[in-house]
C-alpha cells in the first residue's frame, strides 16, 4: 500500500461524483507496470518536499529511495489481518536516540504476537542505521514494522513463506513543547493487557480515542481502567506531580512500558537530588487523585514531553505549564542532544 496523497483522493472523488442516480461509471485499467509507475511518479512529482526520503523492505531486499515504490503487498497479513508489530526511534541532529531499547521492545512485541523476525537484533540495528544514512535525514522519525508476511488472504499465517520487515524514515521537524494542551477522559474501551503491553498495529481504539478528543476540542485523551486507575494516553504514557512534589507514573502492568518513560524515570531523580522533587515513583493512581495534581504531562518518543494544563474542562493545578514539568522536559531534551553514547548512535552519512 502506497502512502496517500490528496491529489489521488481528489481524482477518485471527482470520478465518483460523475456517477449520479445509479448511472454506470468506470475506472481506468492500467495495462502495464510502466504506465502505473508513470502515474505514481506524477503523483509524487507534485509534492514539494519528499516526506519519506528512504524505506527498507525485506520483500525487495534493500533500501528504496523512489517514493513511488514505497509499497507493501496487499496480501501481507499486517494489511488485511493486523498481524504485525511496530516501533519508532528518533533521528535528532544526526543521531539515532535510544535505538537499542526500541529494538529490544520491538522483538518482545514480535514474540508476543508470535512473529519470528527474519533478522537478528544486530542485523535489524544495522539495517536501520544504514537506512537512516541513505535517507540523509538529520531530524525526523524512524518507524519500522514486522509482519507475519505476505502470502494469502487467510486468517492463519501458517502458509506465509516468511515474515516481512519494513522501515521508513519520516523527515519531520519537532521542537520542545512549551505550550500546554487540554485532554479528556476517553469513553473508548482500552485494550486488554495482552494487546496493550505489545506494540502491535491494531490501533483502532487508539485512533477512535484521539478522534473523540478532537471532536470535543481536546488535543488527546486519557484512558482509565475498569478499577478507576489511570492507564495511559492513546500512544503515550502520562505522568503527574502532586502537591507534595512527588512525580508519579501509573503502573505498567496493563499498559505499554514506553521507552521514553523508562528513560524519563532514570533522569528524573536528578531533580530529587536538587531538592526540587520529593521522590519518583510508579504506582496506581485514581482519577480523583490524578485530577488533584499540581502538574500533568504526556511522555512519549516524538514529544518527548508535552504539558497538560486542562482535563475534562477543569484546570490542572493553576492551569498553566508547571516549572517542574519544564525542568523534566529540559532533562529529556538535553539527553537527546548530548546524552551518553549508550543513548545516541551517530548516523554514518556518506
Amino acid at each position: 500500500m502506497a502512502a496517500s496523497n490528496s491529489s489521488f483522493d481528489q481524482t477518485s472523488a471527482a470520478v465518483a461524483a460523475e456517477a449520479k442516480d445509479g448511472e454506470d461509471f468506470s475506472f481506468h485499467v492500467f495495462s502495464s507496470s510502466a504506465e502505473l509507475l508513470e502515474k505514481l511518479h506524477e503523483k509524487w512529482n507534485s509534492v514539494k518536499q519528499q516526506p519519506y526520503p528512504a524505506m527498507y523492505s525485506s520483500v525487495y531486499g534493500g533500501i528504496i529511495l523512489d517514493p513511488a515504490m514505497m509499497v507493501i503487498p496487499m496480501d501481507d497479513h499486517m494489511v488485511h489481518r493486523g498481524h504485525g508489530v511496530f516501533d519508532t526511534a528518533i533521528i535528532f541532529d544526526g543521531y539515532l536516540y535510544e535505538l537499542d531499547v526500541h529494538i529490544n521492545r520491538f522483538l518482545r512485541s514480535a514474540s508476543k504476537a508470535r512473529i519470528a523476525s527474519p533478522f537478528t537484533f544486530s542485523e535489524l540495528k544495522s539495517i536501520l542505521i544504514q537506512l537512516s544514512a541513505a535517507s540523509k535525514c538529520r531530524k525526523g522519525t524512524l518507524r519500522y514494522w514486522l509482519s507475519a508476511g505476505p502470502g494469502n488472504f487467510l486468517l492463519s499465517p501458517a502458509k506465509c513463506p516468511t515474515s516481512a520487515f519494513y522501515a521508513v524514515v519520516i523527515d519531520e521537524d519537532f521542537a520542545q513543547c512549551k505550550e500546554g494542551v487540554k485532554v479528556m477522559t476517553s469513553t473508548i474501551p482500552m485494550k486488554s493487557p495482552l494487546f496493550a503491553t505489545m506494540k502491535n498495529v491494531n490501533y483502532l481504539p487508539n485512533v477512535l480515542s484521539v478522534m473523540e478528543a478532537e471532536d470535543k476540542g481536546a488535543f488527546s485523551s486519557i484512558w482509565v481502567d475498569e478499577k478507576g486507575y489511570i492507564a495511559e494516553g492513546p500512544n503515550v504514557n502520562v505522568a503527574f506531580i502532586n502537591s507534595d512534589k512527588e512525580l508519579i507514573l501509573p503502573s505498567f502492568d496493563k499498559i505499554l512500558s514506553g521507552c521514553t518513560a523508562m528513560r524519563f524515570l532514570q533522569l528524573a531523580p536528578k531533580l530529587v537530588e536538587q531538592g526540587r522533587l520529593k521522590c519518583v515513583k510508579i504506582t496506581d493512581i485514581t482519577v480523583e487523585e490524578a485530577k488533584e495534581s499540581a502538574e500533568m504531562m504526556y511522555v512519549g518518543s516524538t514529544l518527548p514531553l508535552l504539558p497538560i494544563i486542562m482535563w475534562d474542562e477543569k484546570p490542572i493545578g493553576n492551569g498553566e505549564v508547571g516549572e517542574l514539568t519544564m525542568a523534566l522536559s529540559d532533562l529529556l531534551w538535553e539527553d537527546m542532544a548530548a546524552g551518553p553514547e549508550s543513548q545516541r548512535i551517530p548516523v554514518p552519512y556518506a
